[in-house]
């Protein structure tokens, strides 16, 4: 995995979080590296990557970080997962990706981006088949502010010719 890759995708979370988040602080945890099989934490959404590399961006955190965060970003408290907290999280997918691939591409990387997938439930688990594009060791970048902690997971190869 290239730091080039990486770095768009930190930076934008980082400062995308702060601004949806009313300018609360948000800090970045320590750093760690895990397999393609890993449990989530209740919700998550996911973006997949295709083109020069290919990968995926996993936006990962409990039920109730995701309501406090669909409720800063709305403005009102939201007490339940409903349809609103879910367009929510998968909008801050979107926003975070988008301007992430934006850099990539000034840059002079090329890839496209999947619209966000969201998935919710108690004891899943997110694993890629052996060989495929989406079994690559990911990087964990912990993103922690008052309305709890999302990991940022990212999973990025250039892509095999």
């Amino acid at each position: 995995m290239r730091v080039e890759y990486i770095n768009p995708f930190v930076e934008t979370s980082y400062r995308v979080l702060k601004e949806v988040l009313g300018g609360i602080d948000v800090k970045r945890g320590e750093l760690s590296l895990k397999s393609v099989a890993m449990p989530v934490m209740g919700v998550a959404a996911l973006v997949g990557l295709a083109g020069d590399v290919e990968g995926r961006v996993l936006f990962d955190m409990t039920f109730e970080t995701a309501l406090n965060v669909a409720s800063k970003m709305n403005g009102e408290t939201l007490t339940k997962f409903d349809d609103l907290a879910k367009a929510t999280i998968s909008e801050l997918a979107n926003l975070i990706t988008a301007q992430a691939v934006t850099k990539l591409h000034e840059l002079g990387f090329k890839f496209d981006l999947t619209p966000p997938t969201l998935f919710a439930g108690e004891k899943m688990e997110i694993a890629a088949l052996p060989g495929s594009a989406q079994n690559v060791e990911a990087l964990i970048v912990p993103l922690i502010s008052e309305c709890g902690e999302i990991e940022l997971n990212v999973a990025i190869r250039e892509r095999a010719e």
